[in-house]
């Protein structure tokens, strides 16, 4: 089970919005371990494209290099699909080098860059194996 702040589910969805009619990109770090995501991390989407997103190189390996300084890992590594469902797809599938991550995707099919619904789904995928997960949205980690 993903459990992830109102705030941090708010931020994706404004990052995917903002970023149609291309599909947006990031990853929520959180301490090494703790499965908590805490910091938002939008990525630019190098691939500039409605059907894939692409981390440029540059920016993924200085976003590695600061969070192995900052002892934290990719606890969520999100993306939007801006003309399908929130469901990953095989290049998602081959994409997913993160075996302890909980890969989120979110829709602007439906929305558009405006308001609307936008389903917010998490996933793991290992060793090309699909799994979806309940997404638990709290206020804070407190309490």
């Amino acid at each position: 089970m993903l459990t992830i702040t109102a705030a941090l589910r708010d931020q994706i969805i404004a990052h995917a919005r903002a970023d149609h009619p291309d599909e947006a990109c990031g990853v929520i770090a959180g301490p090494v371990g703790s499965d908590r995501p805490e910091r938002f991390v939008p990525m630019l989407n190098a691939a500039r494209s409605p059907t894939f997103y692409e981390f440029d190189s540059m920016d993924l390996l200085r976003l590695y290099r600061e969070m192995d300084d900052r002892d934290e890992e990719a606890v969520v590594v999100y993306h939007s699909h801006t003309a399908t469902e929130a469901y990953p797809s095989r290049t998602d599938v081959s994409l997913a080098q993160e075996p302890n991550a909980h890969y989120v995707l979110v829709s602007t099919a439906e929305s558009g860059d405006g308001e609307g619904p936008v389903p917010f789904r998490s996933f793991r995928i290992v060793d090309g194996e699909i799994t979806e997960e309940e997404v638990r949205v709290v206020e804070s980690y407190r309490g």
